[in-house]
C-alpha cells in the first residue's frame, strides 16, 4: 500500500508542474492516506491477530516444549551433547 500511494504521489507531482490541480491531488491523496489509511489511531487491528496473553502464553508453550525436546536429547544422546558442549565453550 505505501508503495503504491508513493508511487502516486510522485506521479502526481510530476503531473503537477504544468498543472497546479495535480499536486492539491497529490495533497489530498498523502492527507487521506494520513487520516484514513493504514495504522491511524481510530481503525482496529484486523481479526485473528492474538492479544498479548495469548501470544505470551504461546510463546511459552513454544519455549517449554523446545526445553523438553532438549532435555529428552542430552538423556538418550549423553556422548553428542557433551560434544556439543565443549564445542560452544571453545575446549
Amino acid at each position: 500500500m505505501r508503495g503504491i500511494l508513493a508511487t502516486g504521489t510522485v506521479v502526481l507531482v510530476i503531473l503537477g508542474t504544468g498543472n497546479h490541480l495535480w499536486w492539491l491531488a497529490a495533497v489530498a491523496l498523502l492527507y487521506l492516506y494520513a487520516t484514513h489509511g493504514r495504522g491511524s489511531p481510530g481503525t482496529t487491528p484486523p481479526a485473528g491477530t492474538g492479544t498479548p496473553p495469548d501470544s505470551y502464553r504461546a510463546y511459552r508453550d513454544r519455549r517449554d516444549r523446545q526445553a523438553e525436546w532438549e532435555r529428552r536429547y542430552r538423556r538418550e544422546r549423553p556422548f553428542e551433547a557433551r560434544r556439543q558442549g565443549r564445542e560452544k565453550s571453545g575446549k
